[in-house]
């Protein structure tokens, strides 16, 4: 039988990844390369369309939210058209949590006191929203762990996926507590990722998930220094049809064969996101 992954995180709308139909030939080849499921998360009001019919388009799920590189722009005005979009497609069996949400503890113009106080609202809204459709989160985990799980204990959803996690082990057992898988990527595959290894290697195989982060977070065989990009060399996105390379890397950090693992990271994934179940077991 032949080996099939669930990327459980890529911006297939993304505008990197060039038009409609070059992004297509790129799902289309991940398909071809055993990546039969993705999950496309919204990351601002104006492309929750987008990703609800790259979905139904492309047989994948969606995640509706506003990330939090974007929350400072957003306003409660936001929240609420988020709100009636999760009303609006609460019976659409592809739509799979809220998401793309969180706190970014690295850009500098989100730093300031106002702009923490302005983003922990935008994120507080959006767990409200959770619990309201009692759906899970996918969430952005960028030097924020702490912040994160202070609010989550304060209003505690049905789980979900620590999205791109890089936190520390006590922060890992933070969030699988609460009912969360950690999401590995293209970072995992750089022997100088150290400490992402040796979490991948800690971190009990019933708790991991695979994603990408298309067009983003390259695995080293894609990946260009900012020198090499200065000289004018382009760096390739990611996307979906690398994770197949980049779960060979975790199962040999793991030490199980390809077809444990998958098997594995799809049950975890079908868990924290009880939608996906019926999209995985569908012909």
């Amino acid at each position: 039988m032949a080996v099939e992954w669930i990327d459980t995180h890529c911006h297939w709308d993304a505008a990197e990844f060039g038009s409609p139909t070059q992004a297509a030939s790129l799902r289309g080849s991940a398909k071809q390369a055993g990546v039969s499921l993705c999950i496309v998360p919204a990351v601002h009001r104006q492309n929750f369309v987008a990703v609800r019919d790259w979905a139904h388009t492309h047989n994948d799920a969606y995640a509706l939210g506003i990330h939090p590189l974007h929350a400072l722009d957003a306003g409660d005005d936001d929240v609420a058209a988020l709100d009636a979009q999760l009303t609006a497609c609460r019976d659409d069996p592809r739509l799979v949590a809220v998401g793309e949400i969180g706190l970014d503890g690295f850009v500098p113009a989100l730093q300031t006191p106002e702009a923490k106080a302005h983003c922990a609202h935008i994120y507080r809204s959006q767990l409200k929203l959770a619990r309201k459709h009692q759906l899970p989160v996918i969430l952005h985990v960028r030097k924020s762990a702490d912040d994160l799980l202070k609010h989550l204990r304060q209003l505690p959803v049905c789980g979900g996926i620590a999205h791109a996690f890089n936190g520390s082990a006590v922060q890992a057992a933070a969030f699988t507590s609460a009912g969360f898988c950690l999401g590995f990527g293209g970072t995992l595959t750089f022997e100088a990722s150290r400490q992402i290894r040796r979490l991948a290697q800690d971190t009990a195989l019933t708790h991991v998930v695979l994603e990408t982060d298309g067009p983003d977070i390259p695995p080293h065989w894609l990946y260009v220094t900012a020198h090499a990009r200065a000289q004018g060399q382009r760096q390739a996105p990611n996307s979906s049809r690398e994770l197949p390379r980049i779960a060979e890397v975790m199962a040999g950090l793991k030490g199980v064969s390809l077809g444990a693992l998958a098997a594995q990271t799809q049950l975890n994934a079908c868990r924290v996101l009880p939608r996906l179940a019926k999209l995985v077991l569908k012909p």
